[in-house]
Order: C-alpha cells, then structure tokens, then sequence
C-alpha cells in the first residue's frame, strides 16, 4: 500500500438517504484513485469522522495524506471547519504530512454536469421558462455570490428566457419567496434546479416548497430537476482535485483558492469584523452522533454558521 492517501470529507447528514449518496460517490471514486490509500470522513452526524478517517488512514501506514472537501464553495466548512480537523490532527501526528485540497468551486465541469440535470428536466425549448437556482446559503457573501454567477451562466448558455437564484437558508432570497416572484414574472414554466451534491432534509425541502408553488400557482408547469449526485462529471472534478494536491506537492507548490473576496482574509462591507478570525471547528457537539435512521428524533443545533443545521 502506497504511503500516500486522500480523503474525502464529506459534510455528514442526519438524513440517511444523503449518506447513502455520499458513500455510493466515494465507492466509485475509489477504484479511480486505487494507486492510494483511500477512505471518507463527515464533519457532523454520520461516521466515520474526518478525524476517525485520519487517524485510521495514518494507521495504515499514510505519511502523506490530500484530504479533499467534498464541499461546493469555500464557506465556513472550507475556510474553518475542515482546518480545525486537519490542523488538531498534525498537532497530534507530526510526522504525518496532510495537504487540504480546494472546494470544487465554479467550475466548467461542474457547470456542464449542472447543464445535464436541467436539460434532462427541461428540454429546449427555453426562451419561455424561467430557471430558479437554488443553493444552500451561508454567511459568507463570497460563497454566495457563486450561486448568481452559477444562475447567469447557466441562463445565457442554456437559452432560458430569465434566472432567478434563491437559497434554501441564512441567505436571502429564500426559496417560498423566490418562487412567488418567479411566478409573477408571467413565464409558464419554472425550472427549479437545487445546486447541492447531494439529498437531504434541504433538497427533500426545496422539492416540498416547489410542490406547494405549483400547488399556488395551477397555471404555472413547475419542473423539478435533479441536483448533481455522482454525475460523471462531479467524479472528473475530484479527481482533478485530488491530483492538484499530487501534482503541487511535487512541485512543491500547493493549490490555488480564490480569496479575493474572503471575509477572513479581506474587510468585506458588512463583514469587517471577520477579518483575521481564528480557523476553528464548530461541530463538536454532532461529530459522529448519527443519523435520524439511528436516532429517531432531530438534532438542531444553532451557531453562528446555522446554514447546515437542518441537513
């Protein structure tokens, strides 16, 4: 076995239909990535952590190990969640080397794989329907502004007559509200595409509020597509992530992030006071505990980045 690894980190979910997804993407990725050691992780709920899915690739033997965020955007996950787990890990493990590889970000497959699920859903022609982009909302404007650049891209090159974006939580517009005014717009049909990865208690939500849209507005075809899942072209993305950590690493060099607009790198208006906050983890207290499946009841749990806590 080679003494190199990658991990995916995964975000975790209380909903097992969601990790059931997540592992179904792992298990195709790994035999692409067979020249390593190999192994997955979750932030909160699901198991096994991303501090578990270290310390047991460490365990086999890995002194290198590129942990890859199976994460859209760099919000709070990216830029000080996953950070915490991997830097208190080296603290306890120096000898081992763990390099953080970057959020699959706006990218051209990702958008083609986008472009897939909404053709599947809505086939040309367009120019009289309106697409309603729906991402996961954060507290981080950099991360959500994403999602509009997402909207505009996908609007100009699949020929819809408009776009709309929304979000499903902290951000605004939120979804009910989006499509309200999508519908007052006087298109006939509305395609609603979630831009998340995978299901869980928000897509299942967001397909629920575009039933109840329909359900508002009778004379309006509502259209639900499918999020990306284990597109082809999601898995193309994180192995190209997974190798730029190889290939920086050789180089001695390291993958490059848009912080431009980072609010703990930069002042950004409304934010200033985030700027130089310490990278630390907010998930001790769901680490590991479950799903719903396990459970039975819900776990919510409010804090300062509440984006997630009703995956």
């Amino acid at each position: 076995m080679s003494d190199t690894a990658v991990l995916i980190c995964g975000h975790g979910s209380r909903d097992g239909d969601a990790v059931g997804e997540f592992e179904a993407m792992t298990a195709k990725l790994r035999p692409r990535l067979a020249k390593h050691d190999f192994a997955a992780g979750y932030l909160e709920f699901a198991r096994p952590t991303i501090r578990e899915g270290l310390d047991r690739l460490a365990a086999r033997g890995a002194r290198r190990i590129f942990a890859v965020p199976a994460m859209l955007f760099a919000a709070t996950h990216v830029k000080n969640d996953l950070p915490w787990e991997i830097n208190s890990f080296r603290a306890d493990n120096p000898e081992v080397e763990v390099q953080f590889g970057r959020d699959l970000a706006v990218d051209a497959k990702l958008l083609s794989a986008a472009a897939d699920r909404i053709a599947a859903a809505a086939p040309e022609p367009r120019d009289d329907a309106l697409l309603v982009v729906v991402g996961r909302g954060t507290n981080d404007p950099d991360a959500n502004s994403n999602i509009a650049k997402l909207a505009r891209m996908l609007w100009e090159g699949m020929g819809f007559g408009w776009a709309e974006t929304a979000f499903s939580g902290v951000a605004h517009p939120r979804v009910d509200a989006a499509l309200d005014r999508a519908a007052r717009l006087g298109f006939r049909r509305i395609v609603v595409f979630p831009y998340f990865l995978f299901t869980g208690v928000l897509v299942k939500r967001i397909y629920a509020q575009t039933d109840a849209a329909a359900a508002r507005f009778p004379d309006i075809e509502f259209v639900k597509a499918t999020y990306l899942r284990d597109h082809p072209l999601v898995l193309d993305t994180f192995i190209e992530r997974a190798a730029e950590l190889a290939d920086g690493g050789d180089r001695g060099g390291e993958p490059k992030m848009n912080c431009q607009f980072c609010k703990y790198r930069t002042q950004i208006i409304g934010y200033e006071g985030e700027a130089g906050a310490p990278q630390q983890g907010h998930h001790h207290h769901v680490r590991g505990i479950g799903t719903d499946a396990d459970h039975h009841h819900h776990h919510d749990h409010p804090h300062d980045h509440h984006h997630h806590h009703d995956r």
